[in-house]
């Protein structure tokens, strides 16, 4: 818990009300290896923050896993249309390794907005961050090269080599494995 106030912290001031009513509404999760917390179609119901691990979105294309986007710790991650318009989900979250979250409901989230204007200053910034990732995300990225993409993800991810299956960021990258390998040795 210390590190998901911590990271709201980082946005708002978090008073002892509010940091005893964010206790008292996120939940400890466990998720193993290879488990997938969403499926598509699965109605969109919590918000996670990972204080341990890595989690990857994806979808399916044409029979094929596309990964969407890899979450590490200290990041918040859900399926963001489903949870913020309380929808079925169009995509995958998956654990890539063991990992321990922190989730919320989307209820209870509602309620901390409406309870504290502090968590409702923190909600929406969250949601600013993550529209404004997005939106340069799909602007730019489209048009980057293999090589820049890949540089691209080592910003966001440092260790990633060390902690995903090379197909998972060749799925991400839009290559496939061997054309990954050349990038790498470059």
């Amino acid at each position: 818990m210390k590190n998901l106030l911590a990271q709201i912290s980082k946005a708002v001031l978090v008073s002892a009300e509010l940091e005893a009513a964010i206790e008292a509404a996120f939940r400890k999760e466990q998720i193993r290896k290879q488990d997938c917390i969403l499926k598509e179609y699965d109605h969109v119901r919590k918000l996670y923050f990972i204080d341990e691990g890595l989690l990857r979105t994806y979808y399916i294309h044409d029979g094929k896993e596309v990964t969407s986007w890899f979450y590490s710790e200290n990041q918040f991650i859900t399926s963001w249309h489903g949870f913020y318009r309380q929808v079925a989900s169009h995509e995958y979250i998956e654990a890539l390794v063991d990992c321990t979250v922190f989730s919320i409901e989307y209820i209870k989230y509602q309620q901390l907005i409406d309870t504290f204007q502090k968590f409702e200053r923190f909600s929406r910034l969250l949601a600013e961050e993550q529209l404004a990732f997005i939106d340069s995300y799909s602007k730019g990225y489209l048009y980057m090269s293999a090589k820049d993409k890949y540089d691209h993800l080592l910003s966001y991810v440092p260790d990633i080599e060390l902690r995903v299956k090379l197909g998972h960021i060749a799925s991400f990258l839009g290559i496939s494995q061997e054309t990954l390998s050349r990038i790498r040795k470059r």
